[in-house]
């Protein structure tokens, strides 16, 4: 969550730290293809098989005893070797000589005790610590490593000029290891450090802090001392080794790791740097012996801004909470963090206090922190988190006399809203809250500040945003995520809402009006929800497409489907549903629409085809089956009797009989002619179908007088539709007088159909070429057929 004003503390913090990373680690992803990690496999010597191509090689934790010329000469590529935790007593940096890319050599924790020099120019990182150095193990040679940055060493015993050969060097970062430290009584050593950023000193950790060493360091900006054991005997050896470490003006950072002290020596020790140039004093795991008793402190002028403590262990059961909390709350400095301790509560300042920043991160503070606390004045930001804290009311009434207050952060603390009838009160300074990891219900926004612009309710149990809750018009940043929220918020209430955080809810069917209402909105992350991918979200999809990526944090990967199973896991940008089955209105009207149209082009082509009529043929030519099935077996085993049926309008019957009947008898190809053929008492249709059924072939007629016969159309279509019954090609056509294509009425498809694909023969005008006609016509009859006659009489 971005906040107006990042607490200037933290950067502090880490000051030294950043100072030691800058320029003296050598940084390399894990999936560097030329890194090899063998460290911690037992080894006992430097593996032979490496690649030539290595270019950090991580050999800690083995238990390698010495190195030799041989081991690194191949690996000509190397720029980082760590050796650390090894059992190496002896160095000759000669074994170096053909690694000229080395960079970072870390040999801390082995059990060297003597180093034979050997020019060498291209470390910046060099780690000696850690190891059983009578003396510094300073080379000569060292003084042309100009780009050292990060120097270890260790030592039993110091020299004032043992650091000389480096003396013109700047370096970034001395470690001195002093837990071996050979202390002689009444005697004070010196040691002069002429330029380093960062000194860094480890002492013993189980022993009474007794060194007397004079170590003075010009530019020194960081002093960090790691193992002090104090008592009160002793507290003033201690402050009297301080005195010169942090005489220059430049020393900014102290920092003090694992000490353990008396609350009068820890008082003694505040009291002498409260006047120095300090001005970040950071404590980490301290622990408090023996008593706790009010001690004197005078507050002086002073030139630190920020103490941190980070866990202490307090070894003392009974003692003065007053004089506990009364040394910090009294402090006039601006910043104060004491975090995770068992601290159950903090006093009010006596007077309006410096104090713009306080941190006090899991202790055990209760609802009555600061309650009625007006001296705060200039507090700016103040962090609660992971305390006890329980009412949200409460915690309220508490920021009310804080009129500078900006920042509070109550966040993983057991906060409920609700208890109370009456309205929240709140200072109305306050821009952001952090209220996340709490017990916060819907309930919460009726309890808020009213110029808030930045909130955090992440891990609550927040089911909804009441639509009636007082207007946050000032607010832009909202984070819920991780509650059972079901529905994206409005801006309704929040109208400068620009970024919102909401993933990890139960957000299903988000409102596809969202983006048209927060039109200021510049973040939205609201992926990890069950997105149930149905009509619903149909819209959402097709706003979320309007949207630019830059604004949709995390799209299109964490925006999935979970509902329906067939759509579960897959991408919320590959759901598509079409508006026609998503809408039922449109989808009645569409059927409806495409009914109405079918209806009204079947019944087009009802009467464009004169549907009616071949239906009516169908009923018949089906009636007649019918009956022919009804017929025994025997009767319907019977021979064709007769070579040809023809059909022709009565206008061509003159035609037909003076022409084309005597010479197809003549032929003896045998006729079937429906004036003395048809059986009397049958039905028209009953004896053509008969005719055709019984005809070898059937001949049509053509002519302009056939076009206007209905009953020849008949015959056609039943000769037609035997064509494709029986499987065989018994059609003749005869064109006897020309018909054009327009006269043929578009109900006779059939007939236009049959002209255009089957070959018919044209009766001739001139004599001489009615020979290849009548030709033609012998050639459609190339088949001897057995014909029965009306007596039964079989001729062939």
């Amino acid at each position: 969550m971005t906040k107006d004003k990042e607490p200037i503390v933290k950067s502090f913090h880490f000051v030294c730290l950043m100072i030691i990373i800058v320029g003296t680690r050598i940084q390399f992803s894990d999936g560097n293809e030329f890194a090899v990690d063998k460290s911690k496999r037992g080894l006992i010597h430097v593996p032979k098989d490496l690649p030539l191509k290595t270019k950090v090689l991580d050999m800690s934790q083995n238990y390698i005893a010495e190195l030799q010329v041989s081991d690194m000469s191949f690996l000509s590529e190397l720029t980082v070797l760590r050796l650390s935790h090894n059992r190496i007593q002896l160095l000759d940096l000669s074994v170096f000589k053909f690694n000229q890319d080395l960079e970072y050599l870390d040999l801390s924790h082995n059990q060297l005790q003597k180093i034979s020099c050997h020019p060498i120019v291209s470390f910046r990182h060099l780690d000696l610590s850690f190891n059983d150095f009578k003396a510094l193990p300073i080379c000569k040679e060292f003084g042309n490593l100009s780009q050292l940055n990060f120097l270890g060493l260790s030592a039993m015993k110091l020299q004032k000029l043992d650091l000389l050969p480096i003396a013109h060097l700047h370096l970034s970062y001395i470690l001195l290891d002093l837990r071996n430290y050979y202390i002689k009584e009444n005697e004070t050593e010196s040691l002069q450090i002429l330029n380093a950023k960062t000194l860094h000193l480890v002492f013993h950790p189980t022993s009474l802090f007794a060194i007397q060493v004079n170590i003075s360091v010009n530019t020194l900006g960081c002093l960090q001392l790691t193992n002090i054991k104090l008592n009160d005997d002793n507290c003033q050896v201690f402050i009297k080794f301080l005195s010169e470490l942090t005489r220059g003006p430049t020393l900014l950072n102290f920092t003090l790791n694992h000490i353990e002290t008396t609350w009068k020596c820890l008082v003694r020790v505040f009291q002498f740097l409260w006047p120095k140039p300090v001005e970040y004093l950071n404590i980490y795991n301290l622990t408090i012996i023996e008593s706790i008793r009010e001690e004197d402190f005078t507050y002086s002028k002073t030139t630190l801004k920020a103490l941190t403590i980070e866990h202490i262990t307090n070894q003392v059961f009974l003692f003065s909470q007053t004089a506990l909390y009364t040394m910090f709350s009294e402090m006039n400095i601006m910043m104060l963090t004491i975090s995770d301790t068992p601290f159950i509560h903090m006093l009010c300042p006596h007077a309006p206090s410096t104090f713009k920043f306080l941190n006090f991160t899991q202790n055990v503070f209760t609802d009555s922190i600061f309650e009625k606390c007006s001296t705060l004045v200039k507090l700016e930001t103040l962090i609660l988190q992971k305390n006890g804290l329980k009412d949200l009311f409460k915690v309220g009434l508490m920021t009310k006399d804080m009129p500078s207050l900006e920042i509070l952060d109550v966040s993983w603390n057991s906060l409920e809203s609700g208890r109370h009838k009456e309205n929240c009160t709140w200072v109305e300074s306050i821009v952001v809250l952090n209220l996340s990891s709490n017990m916060l219900t819907d309930s919460v926004f009726r309890c808020l500040p009213p110029r808030i612009k930045v909130l955090d309710l992440h891990s609550n149990k927040i089911k909804s945003i009441p639509k009636q809750v007082v207007k946050l018009e000032a607010l832009q940043e909202l984070n819920v995520a991780f509650n059972s929220l079901t529905d994206l918020p409005g801006c309704g209430s929040f109208s400068s809402l620009s970024v919102l955080i909401i993933d990890h809810n139960s957000v299903s069917h988000p409102s596809a009006d969202f983006f048209q209402s927060c039109q200021k909105m510049r973040s939205i992350k609201a992926g990890d929800n069950p997105f149930q991918c149905t009509c619903e979200l149909r819209e959402f999809v097709k706003n979320i497409d309007q949207v630019s990526s830059e604004v949709l944090e995390g799209w299109p990967d964490s925006y999935k489907c979970d509902y329906p199973e067939s759509y579960r896991g897959s991408p919320l940008k590959d759901f598509h549903m079409s508006e026609l089955s998503c809408n039922i209105t449109l989808l009645i009207v569409t059927i409806g629409a495409t009914m109405l149209v079918l209806a009204v082009t079947v019944t087009s082509l009802c009467i464009y085809l004169d549907l009616p009529w071949y239906l009516r043929m169908v009923c018949q030519w089906t009636q007649t089956r019918r009956r022919a099935r009804n017929i025994p077996l025997e009767e319907l085993q019977r021979n064709l009797q007769f070579h040809a049926f023809i059909s022709y309008s009565e206008h061509d019957s003159a035609w037909v009989k003076s022409e084309l009947v005597p010479y197809l008898e003549k032929e003896d190809i045998q006729i079937c002619l429906h004036e003395r053929n048809f059986v009397p008492g049958k039905s028209i249709v009953e004896n053509i179908i008969n005719c055709i059924e019984k005809s070898y072939k059937s001949i049509f007629v053509l002519s302009p007088n056939f076009v206007q016969s209905e009953w020849c159309h008949y015959e056609l279509y039943f000769a037609h539709h035997n064509l494709f019954h029986e499987g065989s090609n018994n059609l003749i056509l005869i064109l006897l007088e020309p018909i054009p294509q327009n006269s043929i009425p578009n109900k006779y498809h059939k007939l236009k159909a049959l002209m255009m694909q089957r070959t018919y023969l044209q009766w001739p005008k001139e004599k001489s070429k009615r020979g290849l006609f009548w030709a033609n016509i012998r050639a459609a009859f190339n088949m001897k057929l057995t014909l029965v006659t009306e007596n039964n009489d079989v001729k062939s």
